[in-house]
């Protein structure tokens, strides 16, 4: 007999009733160790993510999306000095031992890398990585390991399975790898699924197959979902709320559709206006310009002010207070005030 995926065990909770918080951070802040001491990457992010919600994480490259999630999976880099609390399914993991955040991997906790064709092991079976994760998390035999991993590819729309199972990465398009990531990240029935730009090497059809493919599989298994990635328009489209972040720290947060349609940050703004656009009758594309700081030389006030239209003396020599409104924004001139 094989194992069902299921979530962690969750409350009950009736039509209309809040639904429980998955994943909470609470002012969680990232440096790194080195030869001059502490050098900040990622400044006092907060948010929350219940059961069955997707929650973005947007930014470009280099803003620390993908550095947080690590530190959420436990996975920073051995000179990372971590504060803040992580709380998962109402226990404080930030403050588990390495050894214990390591069985939160898979079991409880899942993960779709950017890149598959780096993230799979190149020399190992396809069915081996799978069983031995099953294996391993769930304590199945050998033969309903197998068994379930089939289950799993055929599940993700992979054909014949058995046959993927004896295969190995180099073997599989960008779209099967990605499904076969999907595949694994959901196996051990995790509460909680982290997808770090899991579309951005995959062609356009491709990426809406797999997005396609996301949403039902957190809709189906009522997962909370981090999706990272440095695009809006796909954010508006898949996400209930984004976190937008620049520089290591959070410059607006909200429900998508209201940042997607109303950006409160001018950073925000200008993510939307870098999007092609398809029927709004733009010709070009808006760039930012400059680009993102570099890891310890964030300007002293707020961090986009160098790249800002609308920066003045105070922006460039105190850093912003979140403003509250439709959405929060740490902006001293939120495009809300535009006369």
């Amino acid at each position: 007999m094989t194992a069902h995926i299921t979530p962690l065990p969750a409350e009950t909770v009736s039509p209309g009733a809040a639904r429980k918080t998955v994943l909470e951070v609470e002012n969680l802040s990232l440096a790194f160790r080195n030869a001059d001491g502490l050098l900040p990457i990622v400044t006092d992010v907060s948010f929350a993510i219940a059961e069955g919600e997707a929650v973005a994480l947007v930014g470009e490259s280099g803003c620390g999306k993908s550095i947080t999630a690590s530190a959420i999976m436990g996975i920073a880099p051995d000179n990372a000095e971590i504060a803040g609390n992580i709380t998962l399914n109402g226990t404080v993991i930030s403050a588990l031992p390495p050894k214990d955040r390591r069985r939160l991997c898979g079991r409880h906790m899942g993960f779709i890398f950017q890149e598959p064709m780096t993230a799979l092991h190149p020399t190992l079976s396809i069915g081996r990585q799978m069983t031995d994760t099953l294996r391993h998390n769930l304590g199945l035999s050998h033969k309903d390991a197998t068994d379930r991993a089939a289950e799993l590819l055929d599940r993700v729309g992979i054909p014949r399975a058995r046959d993927i199972l004896r295969g190995y990465v180099h073997e599989l398009s960008g779209g099967m790898r990605q499904r076969v990531m999907i595949a694994l990240a959901i196996s051990c029935g995790p509460s909680l699924i982290i997808a770090d730009e899991p579309t951005t090497a995959l062609d356009v059809t491709i990426q809406a197959q797999v997005l396609d493919l996301l949403e039902d599989m957190r809709r189906e298994l009522n997962l909370a979902m981090l999706f990272i990635t440095h695009d809006l328009e796909v954010v508006g489209d898949f996400c209930e709320k984004a976190v937008v972040m620049y520089a290591g720290d959070v410059v607006e947060r909200g429900f998508s559709a209201d940042i997607v349609r109303s950006p409160a940050h001018p950073y925000a703004r200008g993510l939307i206006d870098a999007v092609p656009a398809h029927d709004d009758g733009r010709t070009r594309l808006t760039p930012i310009l400059g680009t993102v700081p570099p890891v310890g030389q964030w300007p002293e006030g707020c961090r986009f002010a160098p790249r800002c239209g609308r920066a003045d003396a105070q922006c460039r020599t105190r850093p912003s207070l979140e403003r509250h409104g439709v959405t929060d924004a740490r902006c001293w001139h939120p495009l809300e005030d535009r006369p």
